[in-house]
């Protein structure tokens, strides 16, 4: 009966093992396979797992922890009455196409909150996205009107 154990293995599927430092002749000697110098040449030692060779590592790519909410935060432009008294004339409406033509807001702002700093004698038509409490109440009591093009979040 033939056991497994007494088989031959085939040529060459036993490797012999790599004697290395034993001299230049047997071709590992010298540097013992390690090449010259440097951290991976010391015995015992191996290169920090943070060191990515001159790329910024992971670790200080990502952010510390915690969360910032600068990414989901709504720009709004911010005027006040006085911008708007100098700007228009008495009658006039003024919507978010009229500010970005009279250069009061940026085309890419997404929204725009008046103030109620300053006075307002002109009866304006306004609409944009929010009013200040003052700013209604003045922009009213001059005879114009305010409504809300789009109501803004409660931390705008």
């Amino acid at each position: 009966m033939i056991r497994l154990e007494t088989l031959p293995g085939d040529k060459g599927t036993q490797e012999k093992r790599k004697r290395i430092g034993r001299g230049d002749s047997s071709g590992h000697g010298g540097t013992s396979t390690k090449g010259h110098k440097g951290a991976k040449a010391r015995k015992g030692t191996h290169q920090n797992a943070q060191i990515e060779g001159g790329q910024t590592p992971i670790t200080r790519r990502m952010p510390k922890r915690g969360f910032d909410r600068s990414r989901f935060q709504i720009d709004t432009a911010i005027l006040n009455l006085s911008q708007l008294e100098k700007t228009f004339e008495d009658g006039a409406t003024v919507d978010f196409e009229a500010l970005v033509k009279a250069d009061l807001v940026p085309g890419k702002t997404p929204r725009v909150k008046i103030l109620g700093m300053g006075e307002i004698k002109k009866k304006l038509n306004v609409t944009v996205d929010a009013f200040s409490a003052s700013a209604k109440e003045k922009i009213e009591a001059a005879g114009g009107q305010c409504k809300e093009r789009m109501p803004l979040p409660a931390n705008a």
